[in-house]
């Protein structure tokens, strides 16, 4: 983990819709971060196993965040997804999942990332490829103000 505390350490805090998720950040660094999501049954889907829009929500979060770490305490970067490709490889129905992103390339203003989601024995669920872009404001490294 990086010197300075996430942002949102339990999913209690979390803000709009990530509130529903209801993640919790494991790590966030330059070029990574890592969330992991305790499943709940409002994760699953009809057939019982987690719901691909919770595994490509997860991702498309942990891909961003890659790419946008701040260092300075009550500030932060953003971006936008450009592109989000999500291939689906396997199925849990509970337990506590781990979804890692790291920055693969990038300029000053877009980047892009890949990611994956393990359950609790290390079977892959997911992986991912992203494209994003800093937001106008966030391209500095100190970021903006939360």
């Amino acid at each position: 983990m990086s010197e300075q505390e996430p942002l949102f350490i339990d999913g209690k805090d979390l803000p709009g819709f990530h509130s529903l998720l209801g993640y919790r950040q494991v790590s966030w660094e330059e070029n990574e971060a890592v969330l992991e999501l305790e499943l709940q049954p409002r994760h699953l889907n009809l057939g019982g196993v987690i719901h691909g829009g919770v595994l490509t929500s997860l991702l498309d979060i942990v891909l961003a965040q890659a790419g946008t770490h701040c260092p300075y305490p009550g500030r932060m970067r953003k971006a936008i997804t450009l592109s989000l490709t999500t291939t689906f490889t396997g199925q849990c129905s509970g337990g506590t999942i781990k979804v890692t992103g790291r920055k693969r390339a990038g300029g000053t203003r877009i980047f892009n990332s890949t990611g994956e989601v393990h359950d609790e024995k290390g079977n892959l669920l997911a992986i991912a490829e992203g494209t994003f872009r800093i937001r106008s404001g966030s391209d500095k490294p100190e970021g903006v103000p939360i």
